[in-house]
């Protein structure tokens, strides 16, 4: 299986992109590789692959209830490396068995099905988390109060210490280095000082008492994966999925550069920057982002 995960991944480089599309796409053949071994299948080139081995892997992550968007982008990734290995017929995103339809992912919006989670949700489920993972638990809580992705999270014991200075010393941004889309750093609006603090302390505490860690796994990849299933396991799925933290962030964000005395729009500018979309994104971010369920 090493000479797949090889094999897949030196395919991921040469069907090209730019370099956040190359990055994701090696991502995903690690992903497809691994989950392949776990599946019981036994090959050690995509030449070998056969459509029903990819019908079980997305039989498989459809079980785990990841949104029809993130797997719409795992398979148009597999299409990629299998034109590149020259597998043309099974590229074809109008395959009787591969295409999005017939794997039962397609007919999805960019708007997306997440609203932003509403606080005692996250209390609940954040009192699950720390049952099974203190330091899920302290990566959770930053994610929520500073509007980090999953990627943002996982990485996040990397700037802890730079983030308590930062805070300590009055700033109300705070820079967000690892993990981010790109690999552009972003400044973000910190929402309540004192509880932030209070985030990164517990946090700091349990990286000392676990060889410097928050989860505590041999690389990014499967810090990601153990992260995601801890959270989902504790209740954040569908629409409440770990996105919706960020949601409930950018919500809040808004709220706050309008009590600044910020117009709507140069809130909704202000929060799309926060996010780490730009301030020409604005509007996008008050469609897709600031959804909130008014019975909660």
């Amino acid at each position: 299986m090493a000479k797949l995960n090889k094999n897949l991944k030196t395919l991921a480089r040469q069907a090209g992109g730019s370099f956040k599309t190359v990055s994701d796409r090696m991502k995903i053949a690690d992903r497809f590789a691994e989950r392949l071994l776990r599946l019981n299948v036994q090959i050690r080139d995509i030449k070998n692959i056969k459509t029903s081995h990819i019908e079980l892997y997305m039989k498989s992550r459809l079980s785990e209830e990841i949104s029809r968007r993130t797997l719409q982008n795992e398979m148009a990734a597999i299409r990629a490396l299998l034109r590149v290995a020259g597998k043309t017929f099974m590229a074809n995103p109008s395959h009787e068995k591969l295409s999005n339809q017939a794997l039962g992912i397609s007919e999805t919006s960019r708007d997306g099905t997440k609203v932003a989670i509403p606080d005692t949700y996250f209390r609940q489920v954040l009192t699950s988390v720390e049952q099974k993972d203190e330091g899920i638990a302290c990566a959770m809580r930053l994610s929520r109060l500073l509007g980090l992705r999953t990627e943002e999270t996982v990485q996040s014991a990397k700037s802890l210490r730079t983030w308590q200075k930062a805070l300590l010393n009055g700033d109300e941004k705070i820079r967000i280095v690892f993990g981010t889309k790109g690999g552009r750093p972003r400044d973000t609006t910190v929402l309540d000082r004192d509880a932030t603090l209070v985030a990164i302390n517990a946090s700091l505490k349990h990286l000392s008492e676990n060889n410097g860690k928050l989860i505590d796994k041999p690389s990014l990849h499967t810090a990601i994966e153990r992260y995601r299933n801890v959270v989902r396991e504790s209740g954040l799925t569908g629409k409440y999925a770990p996105h919706s933290l960020r949601y409930a962030y950018s919500v809040d964000v808004m709220n706050l550069h309008m009590k600044k005395g910020f117009t709507k729009e140069e809130a909704q500018a202000l929060a799309s920057m926060d996010l780490g979309h730009g301030d020409g994104r604005g509007h996008y971010v008050a469609r897709i982002y600031n959804k909130v369920e008014l019975h909660d």
